[in-house]
This record gives structure tokens, sequence and C-alpha cells, in this order.
């Protein structure tokens, strides 16, 4: 007892350092603290509501919370369990449960229910954690610490609790034997029917000292009948949370003077590594939202996130990314029909409900960039194939105007996308360029051919979509488009810079952005983060430093410290601004890709065109997990629009001093 007390009260008065610490940003609802979180002290801002998405390998779970005008916290638990297949077993197929369970309902202090509460702090980084003091006048005062995380690798939700006697009298707590069990229909599981437990793993009478501290902890369970009861516990599974949170945080470590955009980058990276279920299928990253698991799709994993991976140095990662390309090559053809938009049921059935949304294009893009970024002789020409016909298959889409047919986008007819749309052309474009790449380092004889096809369908897409949209000479992002889209930002991303000055224009217009960053379509309320993503980084991409800075800021803030956070979300108002995964990838990509501007060019080579902002003096990125080394990259400000490049690989050192805007050549030793 005296042991934990020790513990606890340590933790508590870091807490409070840590809050003293904080660093406000203008009228943000939350804080960042110097151990890495954020934190929201409710005060006078309540009632207030938000969600997050937690998961590990076996489980996900969406977590309701929030303070209710009596300052009491109030919590709703969504479970999702990826491999307990519902049937019909389709893309939506998770066991997924509700509930309210609430175990502190169950424990009395001096003989009654606690009541009183009032919330002090709530804190995120990687789990939730909760601080409220109780003050019931008839059993005297404590303080109780809540913390809700996944299980890293078992199918549970852990809730860990402190109850802290902060009164001068001792303090009697009865905790009751606790352990609720339900089956679920047999008819609608693939495997049957499915057990789910509600249990806590301590029970009893205990009196707790002033200055004590009671723990104990809870879970949700599901697993299949008849396996063996898990014995989970409580400290043990947020140890291995927190040893897995700090592995992503310390890896690829962006520094720069703008500490919300640190640390949103630190925080996104957490989101994009932990949405990784083990499926008998292998490892799958999936989008989440109470929707997408055990499942991959050509947009969300082969084209946002993949090619990020290789750059975290997360090897689970990298394991995930090779599987879903071997998934997708499992579906080349001779008769060039398309290839699926997504694998489903852990690999076992496929989901191409709208057609052919540009697949092949989305998967030879990031498969090309991804093998680049990995370094791996014998991944790429496991792979080689599956980029080969993918940019044959859209070579044969390419319709008389030369740009690629299909039959809609990844918004799968949200919006109008016409017959041909920006966006698959230009991803077809980019991959012809990474694919040339890959052949020279291969040895392969269609470097030569992918460059000049390339070079071909740029003109052809600046001759099929440029025009005047709105008044601003961009893209109509189909032929007969003329009100503005958000994906006109696509060609930036990809090195097409012909129309990059009216782009950008018409993308920060009044017309299409707003507080949540870009509408989909000018004129409408629907945005979605992940054109937002794309755009800032095609913005740094063309050499706009002081704008995508200005916004990205704007963004970050909104994300991180705002109403709804600490993630890039999916969409509003389709699914309530979900934090699906892999858009916390493409945030990522707006720093590797964007701000540090690395394009792969070989398996120890890249191009690095680094966009240092005027206010800032220098900026680095270190642990750098891609090339098949860890290097930093360091960028330091000179005089007379010049800036020092560092590149730092153990103890060999590059360095370069280039004008601001230029782009180096690297080759790591």
């Amino acid at each position: 007892m005296h042991k934990v007390k020790a513990i606890f009260l340590a933790a508590w008065m870091f807490l409070a350092v840590s809050s003293s610490l904080a660093m406000k940003t203008g009228e943000s609802r939350w804080q960042m603290l110097e151990d890495g979180s954020i934190e929201w002290m409710p005060g006078k801002q309540i009632p207030h509501d938000d969600h997050i998405e937690m998961s590990g390998k076996q489980v996900s779970v969406v977590l309701r919370y929030g303070v209710n005008a009596e300052g009491e916290f109030v919590i709703n638990k969504s479970m999702v369990w990826p491999l307990l297949r519902t049937i019909p077993n389709n893309t939506h197929a998770s066991l997924m449960r509700r509930f309210d369970w609430n175990p502190l309902d169950l424990v009395t202090v001096n003989g009654r229910t606690i009541n009183g509460e009032k919330v002090e702090k709530i804190r995120l980084k990687g789990m939730l954690a909760v601080e409220s003091s109780y003050n019931g006048g008839w059993y005297g005062q404590c303080k109780v610490i809540r913390e809700y995380l996944p299980s890293v690798d078992q199918p549970a939700l852990v809730e860990n609790y402190f109850l802290i006697n902060t009164d001068k009298k001792p303090m009697s707590v009865e905790i009751p034997v606790t352990n609720d069990r339900l089956f679920t229909d047999p008819q609608k599981g693939v495997d049957g029917s499915y057990l789910i437990e509600m249990k806590m793993d301590r029970n009893g009478y205990f009196s707790i000292q002033p200055g004590d501290t009671l723990a104990f902890s809870a879970y949700i369970i599901g697993y299949k009948k008849g396996q063996f009861a898990l014995a989970i516990n409580g400290q043990q599974e947020k140890m291995k949370r927190m040893e897995a949170v700090t592995s992503w945080m310390d890896n690829l470590v962006l520094e720069t003077p703008d500490p919300v955009i640190d640390r949103m980058f630190a925080f996104s990276k957490i989101r994009a590594c932990e949405s990784i279920y083990e499926t008998q299928g292998g490892p799958m990253h999936g989008p989440g939202g109470e929707s997408y698991y055990a499942a991959i799709w050509a947009n969300d994993q082969a084209e946002y996130i993949n090619p990020y991976f290789p750059f975290t140095g997360y090897d689970y990662g990298n394991a995930s990314a090779l599987n879903s390309f071997k998934h997708f090559a499992r579906f080349m053809n001779n008769e060039w029909k398309p290839i699926p938009s997504s694998i489903v049921a852990e690999g076992l059935d496929i989901w191409n409900g709208v057609g052919d949304r540009g697949d092949a294009a989305m998967i030879a893009y990031g498969a090309s960039r991804y093998l680049l970024a990995r370094a791996s002789r014998e991944e790429a020409e496991q792979l080689w194939p599956l980029v080969t016909w993918c940019l044959e298959y859209c070579n044969h889409k390419l319709n008389k105007e030369g740009v690629v047919a299909s039959d809609t986008d990844e918004l799968e007819n949200r919006f109008p996308s016409g017959d041909a749309n920006l966006c698959t052309s230009s991803l077809y474009y980019d991959a012809l360029i990474s694919a040339a790449c890959l052949a020279r380092e291969l040895g392969k004889g269609n470097a030569g051919i992918y460059r000049k096809q390339a070079a071909v369908l740029r003109k052809n897409i600046e001759k099929y979509f440029g025009a005047s949209v709105e008044g601003f000479d961009t893209y109509a992002y189909y032929k007969g488009n003329d009100i503005l889209r958000s994906w006109i930002c696509i060609p930036l991303t990809v090195g097409i810079d012909e129309r990059a000055e009216a782009t950008i224009n018409a993308l920060f217009s009044p017309r299409l952005w707003t507080e949540n960053g870009l509408l989909t379509q000018a004129g409408s309320d629907t945005f979605w983060d992940r054109s937002t993503l794309y755009a800032l980084r095609g913005v740094y991409a063309v050499g706009e430093t002081e704008k995508a800075t200005e916004y990205l800021h704007r963004y970050s803030t909104t994300r991180l410290l705002g109403g709804h956070v600490p993630y890039a979300i999916e969409a509003w108002p389709e699914g309530g601004q979900r934090h699906l995964s892999a858009e916390s990838g493409l945030y990522g990509r707006i720093i590797t890709e964007g701000m540090f501007g690395i394009r792969p060019t070989g398996f120890k080579s890249f191009t690095l065109t680094p966009r240092l902002p005027e206010a800032w003096n220098h900026m680095a990125l270190r642990r750098i997990g891609a090339f098949g080394a860890e290097f930093d990259i360091e960028i330091q400000r000179l005089s007379n629009n010049r800036i020092q490049v560092k590149i730092i690989n153990g103890n060999k050192i590059q360095q370069h001093v280039m004008k601001v805007g230029n782009t180096l050549s690297i080759q790591l030793k």
C-alpha cells in the first residue's frame, strides 16, 4: 500500500508541475505539457464532450467522453473486435458493442457510492487519463484517477483506477466481485457465439489510510466461446502500451520552433501506427471509425500510409504495407479487369462496389514510393510485377486525350468525378516517375519507357484538365467541372507546378478554405481532411513556404488543441469526424515530403528540397528510418538566402550549403 502511495503521490506532483509548465495556444481548449501529453482542465468550459479512437492488434475502442454541466465525467465505450467476425462477413463485419458500464458505480466508500465529482484534468498521450476530486461530506474527500487504454496484443480495453484518500481520516472501501459475461447470438457469428466479459481484478474490503492509494483495474474482453479465459494485468498492459507509444513518438522526431506542429506530428504517429490488426490474412492496417477493420483499401493503405511507414522505422508498419501489396497482387489478371478497391474480411473477400476508382494508379503510386524508401531489394523484386501490372493497366485505360479513365474516384460518387479525373492521372504520373527510379535500381529495362510516358502524360494533364474555374486559372477536376474542388491540389504534390500560383490562390480562397480546412466542393458544407493534408503538402512542395506554414499551424492548432482532438479526422458531416488512421499518415507526409521535400530516387538516394520558413532559423527531422538506415536531417539558416544542410548517419556526416528553394541529391553512404 505504501509503495503504491509513494508512486502515485510522485505522479500526482509531476502532473501538477507539468500543468504549471503548460504552453498555452490562443483560446485553445487543450494545453501541451512538458511530458509530451496534452491536457484539458475543464473549469467553466462545460459541458463539453468529445471522442477518440485507440487501437491494438486485436481490439479498437472509440471512447465518447466528456464533462457534464455538474462537472462529472461521463463516458461511453464503443468496442470493436476485428478478429471476431460477424455474418455476413463483409467490410463491416467486426463484432461491435457499446457499453456505459462504469466500474466506479459498483464501488462504495464508507458504505455509499461516491458522488460530488469534479473533474480537474483530462490528459491524452496514447491513453485517456482523468483526474477527479470528490467531496461527499459524509465520507470525506478523495481523488480518483482513471486510465483507459487498449491492450497492445490482447482483445481487451483496460481501465486502471487509483482511489486516493485525501481526507484526514481512514476510508473504508468495498469492491464487489464483478465478472459479467454475455454471449452473442451464435447465428450471427462466423465462429458461432462470442463471449464478452466485463470484470474487475480486485474485490473485498480495504481500509485506506490518509494519503494512501488503492489501485485496481477493470476490463472489457471479447473472445471466441471455448477459449481459455485471459489473465489481464492492468499495470503491465499500461507499460506495454506506453512503451509502444514512446517508441512511435521517439522515432522520426520533428524539431522546429513551432511546438504545436511538433506535437501534432508526434501524436499523428500514434494513430498512424497503432491501427494494425493481426488477422488470419497477416497484419492489416485498418482505417477504423467503427466501420473499417481487418481489411485494406487502395487509397487509405496503398496510397496514403504505406509510403510513410519506412520513414517511421516501425517494423510492424512495414510488414503491414508489404502484406497489403501482396494481397492486391493476388488480383492481377491478363484480361485487364480492375483490381479490387478493397480486400476485406481478413483477406477472404473483396469489395469493388463502385467499380474502378483509379485503384491501379493508387497502388502503383504507393507501392513504388514504398519500395524505394523501404530499400529492400527482396521486397522490390516481389512487388515489381504488381507495380508494372498497375502501370500497364493505367496505360490501357488512357482515353483519346491521353489521360486515365475511371468509373469514379476515392470519394466513390459522393461528388461528381466524370469519366476521367485529375487525381487518378496525377497519381499515375507520379507512379511512372517512381517506377523509373525503381527499374534502374533493379536493373530492369523499363526506366526510359516510364519517363517518356510520364512526360507525355504531364502535357496531356495540362491540356485536358487545365481550365479557368470560378475565375482561377487552375484545373477542372473533370471535363465540364465548373465548381472549385479541393482535389485540384493533387498536381502540386507530384511536381506538376504549371498552375501552382492560381491553384494555391483558389485553395485558400473563401470559396474552399474554412477553419476546418478545405471544403470538398465550393458551396458545400462537406470537408474531408485528406484533401487538406494533400494540399498543405503540395503548397510546401511548390515553394509557398510561408503560406503553407501559416495554414499548417492553424490546422494543427484546431486538430490538436481545439474542440475535437488530437488527430486528423476523416470528414464532416459523414462519419462525425472519425479518427481514421491513414489521415494521420498523410499529416506526417506534410513534414517528410512537404516541409523537408524528401523524394525517394533509389534504395540509398533521395532528393531533398527543404522549405525553411522565414521566421525559423532551424529545423530537424531525426531518427528517420528510411533508405536502409537511421539518420537525421538538420537545416540551419545562414546569411544571404542560404541554408546549411547536414545529413547525419551514425558517424558519417554530409554537409551542404545551398540557396533557399534549391534541391539536393543525397546519396547515403
